[in-house]
């Protein structure tokens, strides 16, 4: 039989998950999703201490999600291929999962939430930092974590005035590739 509380925690984050996916981080209230998991208002209380913890463990799903897209892709034979890859698995992320994209990345609001958030974060930029360490082919400087750095800074800014409409306007496109690949132009040099 499975565990009450156990089962009662998963539920507030399924219900969070889906509300988010539903109607974005703004609805993502302690009240709303007790509500929509049939609770008591001050139920979330016993499993989260705080309303931010909660959000934590929500922002943890998008983590697992996104790490398994491109948890393969450390071992791609042409790392460039695995930036390609990996720009496009996070610009289909932040379409596909948009409120999830929006607060994955919103670190004020998820710091000190002790549930591995950091660690989670790291692990999918570890991903990219190995990539670019390899697609570099042992440049020394600047540093490939700072290219990865950049890289996705870049990345998430394509992401983002994607979802905003913004570069399709602008570039007078609906394809984005020729844009992620004047990304890993523009911080590995031409292919």
């Amino acid at each position: 039989m499975p565990d009450p509380d156990t089962t009662l925690r998963a539920r507030l984050i399924e219900v969070g998950v889906d509300l988010l996916t539903r109607e974005g981080p703004g609805s993502l209230t302690l009240r709303e999703i007790a509500r929509r998991a049939g609770v008591s208002h001050g139920a979330p209380r016993r499993y989260f201490p705080s309303h931010l913890s909660l959000l934590s463990a929500i922002a943890q799903v998008g983590y697992q999600d996104l790490g398994g897209r491109i948890a393969g892709l450390r071992d791609e034979a042409d790392p460039r291929a695995g930036l390609l890859t990996l720009g496009r698995d996070y610009l289909d992320f932040a379409r596909t999962q948009r409120g999830m994209f929006e607060l994955m990345f919103r670190h004020e609001l998820l710091r000190g939430n002790q549930i591995g958030l950091r660690d989670a974060s790291r692990q999918l930029f570890g991903v990219l930092v190995d990539l670019v360490t390899r697609a570099r082919h042992g440049l020394a400087a600047p540093e490939p974590v700072v290219v990865a750095g950049a890289l996705w800074a870049n990345l998430h800014g394509i992401a983002q005035l994607w979802l905003w409409g913004s570069l399709q306007m602008t570039v007078q496109t609906d394809d984005v590739d020729p844009l992620l690949r004047a990304a890993l132009d523009a911080h590995l040099g031409p292919a």
